[in-house]
């Protein structure tokens, strides 16, 4: 085994930093800037300015496939909700 890094470890750990982003940043809406807060300081703990270059370089081919079926399933409305209140 060569020396240096797990080729294959950062690879993983950019496709999880990636769906995290992705999740801070459109399912929960967080702000940009607080999404890359949450990611350096409570979940990888890497530098803002690292972060930031690793989605830069690979956002672009980046398909989040277990959050599509999350976008498109239609969000109930307020008539649907009240059925579970038990009213």
């Amino acid at each position: 085994m060569g020396k240096g890094r797990n080729r294959d470890l950062i690879y993983r750990r950019d496709e999880k930093l990636l769906l995290r982003y992705y999740y801070w940043t459109e399912v929960e809406r967080l702000r940009f800037d607080d999404a890359l807060r949450v990611l350096s300081e409570k979940e990888f703990f890497l530098s803002e300015e690292r972060i930031l270059k690793i989605i830069r370089e690979k956002y672009d081919s980046f398909v989040p496939e277990q959050y599509l079926a999350v976008a498109r399933r239609p969000r109930p409305v307020t008539a649907q909700l009240s059925l579970f209140k038990g009213e």
